[in-house]
């Protein structure tokens, strides 16, 4: 098996150790077409033989639990109880926009159940909370059931997912212990610098990004290419293709296209290397999810761990990104607009079927 020590770790809180690379789940969802059924417990075989030992998904990823909950069985078959015991499982707790207004503690620990049996875990390693819509005011009874059912033994960890600052504040200050918030963050979305990475540090809650490589557009295959006309491909090139024009539109694009290709020329890697490795070295951040749909990429995904970039690197990534336009708001506010262009094409009812 691969070296681990290539990989780099961190500890999200004491005891909790994690690959600051994690893999990400969401392109193993029904959504993103038929997956056959060995393939991705072996891809997830491969990425945690090759160090990067922490799984990222969610409830609403359809399928993508009792993928993982298998590739644990098989994983201490294979390598056995050691070896498992240093993966990490990230799920998600997001409950319906229609089941906001009317929640219960008997709900959220439905769901929790619920994730526990797909994932074949007594407990889960790092429950991450979402919540659609700051005006259903039961947002912070359910963070704080969920800090009643860590005490409970059902979750070891918790952290949310799309906050803004404030009410990432809001639930410290309410007693939710929170070590970690997972936030876009990529070279053409900096929301996150502007309050939240701060006020995370000052809390010890590390900043987990997705969305580093904007869909696959910040890597080679755009470099070059034509603006492209809808429709898009799927759902997620739609949500980043409205992320490139907000930050200055296709030809700035292809300006910092150029630019990480010029620095990954330098370092013998690919643009989407670059363009995480860049965030891995941002102020608060622990670690980047990278999606992977299979290990076709693994050597590329190491890579972003041990890529360092020179200050003349940052220098010219920064001199792009001084000519864009910043995303207004605070992070995941234009998303949160339900009838404006970002949050339009989100689903909030994935949940059905849930307990």
């Amino acid at each position: 098996m691969a070296d681990h020590t290539a990989m780099q770790r961190i500890q999200l809180a004491p005891g909790y150790e994690i690959s600051r690379v994690i893999r990400g789940g969401w392109q193993l969802a029904g959504g993103h077409g038929a997956v056959r059924s060995d393939d991705p417990i072996a891809d997830m075989i491969a990425f945690a033989d090759a160090g990067i030992t922490t799984f990222d998904c969610a409830d609403i990823y359809t399928g993508v639990e009792e993928l993982i909950g298998r590739f644990r069985l098989r994983y201490r078959d294979l390598r056995g109880q050691e070896a498992l015991d240093r993966i990490r499982v990230h799920t998600k707790f997001v409950p319906d926009l229609d089941v906001l207004p009317r929640i219960t503690k008997a709900y959220v620990e439905g769901v929790i159940d619920q994730s526990l049996r797909r994932l074949n875990l007594e407990s889960l390693d790092l429950v991450q909370f979402h919540w659609w819509d700051y005006d259903a005011p039961r947002w912070l009874e359910a963070a704080q059931w969920l800090g009643e059912l860590r005490r409970e033994g059902k979750i070891r960890q918790i952290g949310g997912t799309n906050f803004d600052t404030d009410h990432m504040l809001a639930m410290i200050q309410g007693g939710v212990p929170l070590v970690s918030m997972q936030v876009q963050y990529s070279l053409l979305d900096a929301r996150p610098a502007k309050r939240m990475a701060a006020a995370a540090t000052r809390h010890s809650v590390s900043l987990l990004c997705y969305g580093t490589v904007a869909g696959g557009f910040l890597g080679d295959k755009w470099l070059g290419a034509a603006e492209p006309s809808e429709p898009l491909e799927n759902r997620s090139l739609v949500k980043y293709k409205l992320i490139i024009d907000d930050f200055g539109g296709w030809n700035l694009f292809q300006t910092l296209l150029k630019t990480l290709r010029g620095i990954a020329d330098r370092h013998g890697v690919d643009v989407a290397t670059v363009a995480s490795a860049a965030m891995l070295s941002r102020p608060g951040v622990a670690g980047v999810i990278v999606g992977a749909r299979n290990r076709s990429h693994l050597q590329s995904n190491l890579a972003i761990s041990s890529l360092s970039l020179t200050e003349d690197d940052h220098g010219r990534i920064e001199a792009v990104l001084a000519m864009a336009n910043p995303l207004s708001g605070d992070v995941y506010e234009l998303e949160r607009n339900r009838h404006g262009r970002h949050g339009s094409i989100m689903k909030y009812n994935l949940n059905k079927g849930a307990a």
